[in-house]
């Protein structure tokens, strides 16, 4: 019994509260393990008092201060980067309209369920994911461990996405933060091609001519980018100093766990909704919008039928929620154990579906405007082609209708003229160097990830009145989506490591900022972006598949199918819809390992390589990777899914001792927290521990509750035939406590 705990025991009317060392003193295999339990009456208040008074204050687990924090939490960490630029381009490439259908339906048969089901584990276990699925079976401790490794690979990439847009924060951040900086000036600075001077005269960038103003910005200014992916070039200063600014940024608002970052969120999650709206207002009232929006709604059935369609929907869903990747169990890990998850899972999975719409239509209005004026340039252009023609005698003015004004043609009256002297002119037509100049032709061409965001959107931005405070609108939302996605990728890491091995979180939190920013100097290299291609197809994709189907399994078919619906049961107070159950037992798994399956054979039939920036021609081009390339890439997936196996054979063959230390379990009574230390004797939260979840007594059990009513002379038990977690609701007073 701790030193400082009071022991109360006290005989009431109509109940008779025992200890659980009493209750089980004649079985010696868990007399251990029950040393340290104490009793609590529930029944009155000063007894709560006592109990919160004789309890370590250190043992208190953070929770979350309000519910709106933590939905806020958990959509600013699923809402991302990808929402913004790859559902646009994957709409745009996959039949517009049409791609939302198998999007939003495997969305109800994945998506939501899978979510669901990360969240249900954190809030009952109340671990981050290395004890979660240590408790669940020790054997699969290794998926806990795996998405530590996924996440902080994935950190580090995902800042040198989020440095490139602003310029003073992380590799990550970086491309953000540095677009960020850059944006406050008139003319913004990627709005014409630089000109060169030397002895004689004065002449434009070649490289900058024969591409554009934002695409040459993008590769020479901002990322300086080297030939080829052996070609290092040394490091980019400017993304150098983005991403250490970026890393302190993100140490400085983690550092106290989510006391700290859950008030950003306020900030962090709302802002990108304010910025979306405003740009959706400005881009409807800009000319060709319309067309941007008609082109996204019109649905291209044919292509919606194809396989790779639901492929690459499957995928967007899979990483749209962040499922496999530890931040949705740690966040739900702070919640009280009552908390309704289930319409938590529902809420922020169609807060992200319609984010995903709401960005699309932003995209698509901007496009429109984009193409429109691409388009008049074209009929321009064009127009003055056949001028010259018609003062060459190349064609006569018959062909011409007698309305049409080269000087003012619309794209409909060019479109006229072209029709006609392609009809007249068949054999010669193609001679006269003539384009059709079509709207849509401009809006069927796919740009995507970086593409989109720093090339097209920028370049619709300098043809925006104010575009500098549009541009800064745009990159400031960016930054915010990113910080959203790494404060929740973050406490994927750091919360099971701190529940398993007891270290201060913020010592592990520093540790965590150097380390990943030590790695993430890899991608402010002059060749960083090909490292960044790289570790976006070998280090998460194939990797999170398989940690999310063993977590399948192991909830599903380890612990039990009916046990797990029986807990949630007891925590939401109802039961689930059978929805669920036939979704975890078969549809989920079988739609998973077609997934698996699909992006392996992708994988093998695309040449693993990348696009490499040719400055000669300032176009791209596709290059294999090298050997010692290629040897990353497959250490990449490897690493990521190597901790699984190395678990599960130090398990089986008991490789490492059993030890025992105390963890602190939390319960919730009355909107209140009750600190609990446990004994850890045979608890399955630790790597080196080797005991199943059947052989000893729940992690949880410290201060607990067990009801005898009149005439009941048995303790109640949890559905598993284990001792009832200690969780204390003070609605459910008589409900028996199953442990998950």
């Amino acid at each position: 019994m701790p030193k400082n705990s009071k022991v109360v025991k006290r005989e009431l009317d109509d109940e008779v509260i025992e200890s659980v060392k009493d209750l089980l003193s004649n079985e010696d295999s868990s007399d251990d393990a029950f040393k340290k339990s104490e009793l609590m009456v529930d029944d009155q208040e000063e007894k709560d008092v006592d109990v919160e008074e004789g309890s370590d204050v250190e043992d208190e687990r953070p929770a979350w201060n309000s519910k709106l924090q933590y939905i806020l939490a958990q959509v600013g960490f699923s809402v991302g980067l990808g929402n913004v630029w790859r559902f646009p381009y994957l709409c745009q490439k996959n039949g517009g309209g049409a791609y939302l259908v198998p999007y939003l339906i495997l969305l109800l048969i994945i998506g939501i369920p899978l979510f669901f089901l990360e969240l249900a584990v954190g809030q009952r276990i109340r671990r981050g994911s290395i004890g979660v699925w240590n408790y669940i079976s020790p054997k699969l401790g290794g998926i806990g461990f795996a998405s530590c490794v996924v996440s902080l690979l994935t950190l580090c990439r995902l800042f040198s996405d989020v440095m490139i847009w602003t310029s003073c924060f992380a590799a990550g951040k970086g491309h953000c933060l540095f677009y960020f900086s850059q944006s406050f000036q008139h003319p913004l600075p990627w709005d014409q091609c630089p000109l060169v001077k030397n002895a004689s005269h004065t002449f434009v960038e070649p490289e900058c001519e024969k591409s554009s103003a934002t695409t040459y910005y993008w590769y020479r200014e901002a990322l300086n980018i080297s030939s080829s992916l052996s070609e290092s070039g040394g490091l980019n200063w400017k993304m150098t100093i983005c991403l250490l600014a970026a890393w302190v940024m993100v140490c400085l608002a983690m550092i106290k766990g989510i006391q700290s970052s859950g008030k950003i969120m306020y900030f962090s999650s709302l802002f990108p909704y304010m910025v979306l709206l405003c740009f959706l207002v400005r881009g409807l009232l800009l000319n060709g919008s319309v067309d941007g929006i008609r082109h996204m709604f019109t649905p291209k059935l044919e292509i919606m039928l194809e396989p790779k369609v639901w492929r690459e929907a499957a995928t967007q869903v899979f990483f749209a929620l962040g499922l496999g990747f530890g931040g949705v169990i740690a966040f739900s890990s702070y919640n009280k154990r009552d908390n309704n998850c289930h319409f938590d899972a529902v809420l922020v999975s169609f807060i992200n579906f319609f984010t995903s719409v709401l960005a699309t239509l932003v995209v698509f209005a901007v496009l429109g405007f984009k193409a429109n004026i691409i388009n008049e340039k074209c009929v321009t252009q064009n127009s003055e082609k056949i001028l010259k023609l018609l003062k060459m005698g190349n064609l006569s003015q018959d062909m011409i209708p007698h309305h049409i004004n080269f000087s003012s043609i619309t794209a409909e009256d060019y479109n006229l003229v072209y029709d006609i002297i392609q009809k007249v002119k068949e054999e010669q037509f193609d001679s006269l160097g003539l384009k059709s100049c079509q709207i849509e032709d401009e809006l069927n061409k796919t740009v995507q990830g970086t593409g989109l965001a720093f090339i097209a959107f920028t370049e619709a931005m300098t043809h925006f009145p104010a575009s500098p405070f549009w541009s800064v609108m745009f990159f400031l939302m960016l930054v915010n989506l990113g910080l959203g996605s790494m404060f929740g990728t973050i406490e994927g890491i750091i919360t099971p490591i701190v529940d398993t091995f007891k270290v201060r979180k913020e010592i592990l939190t520093v540790i965590c900022c150097l380390v990943a920013f030590f790695i993430g100097l890899i991608f402010v290299q002059r060749s960083g972006n090909y490292f960044v291609t790289m570790f976006d197809d070998y280090s998460a994709t194939l990797p999170l598949l398989i940690v999310v189907i063993l977590e399948n399994i192991a909830v599903i078919r380890i612990y039990g199918i009916d046990k797990f619906m029986e807990d949630l049961k007891d925590m939401l107070g109802f039961s689930p819809s059978q929805y669920y159950y036939y979704m975890w037992k078969y549809v989920s798994p079988f739609v998973l390992l077609c997934l698996l399956i699909a992006s392996i054979v992708q994988m093998g039939l695309s040449p693993p390589g990348y696009n490499a920036w040719i400055e000669d021609t300032a176009m791209e081009e596709f290059h294999s990777y090298p050997t010692w390339g290629m040897i990353v890439c497959i250490s990449l997936m490897v690493l990521a899914i190597l901790p699984v196996p190395i678990v599960f054979i130090v398990r089986c063959c008991n490789l490492i001792d059993d030890s025992s230390g105390s963890l602190a379990s939390v319960s919730y009574k009355r909107g209140r927290i009750i600190k609990e230390p446990v004994n850890l004797e045979g608890d399955n939260t630790s790597l080196i521990h080797g005991k199943s979840p059947s052989e000893v007594p729940s992690p949880n059990l410290g201060k607990n509750i067990y009801r005898k009513q009149t005439g009941s002379p048995t303790l109640d038990t949890a559905p598993n035939g284990r001792y009832g977690i200690g969780y204390l609701m003070a609605d459910m007073p008589d409900m028996p406590e199953s442990d998950l």
